[in-house]
């Protein structure tokens, strides 16, 4: 077991010598044009870290995978057509009643 959590450590550490040099984002400051082309993150990690916030603050603990994909489909449809507009502003544009 202590060998597993040597080897798990080992992984962790090349891991984050492996990631980008900015390792804080502001996401309230990504701009669509930013989500669509990857210019910050991947967009699905971006989409997926959103999923999350969203349904957190609704003190949701199940994670609907369709649902998910179809939402950000929606938000990335939004992002094109307004690529200046933050992408938090996108995802309550794209997702509220009657869009």
């Amino acid at each position: 077991m202590k060998a597993l959590n040597i080897v798990f450590g080992a992984l962790v550490a090349m891991a984050a010598s492996a990631a980008q040099a900015q390792s804080t984002v502001d996401v309230t400051k990504i701009t669509c044009s930013q989500f669509l082309f990857d210019k910050i993150a991947p967009t699905k990690s971006i989409a997926v870290w959103l999923s999350g916030y969203y349904n957190g603050l609704q003190r949701n603990t199940v994670i609907d995978l369709d649902r998910m994909d179809k939402n950000i489909d929606k938000v990335e449809d939004y992002c094109r057509m307004n690529e200046d507009v933050t992408v938090m502003d996108a995802v309550t544009k794209a997702l509220s009643p009657g869009q």
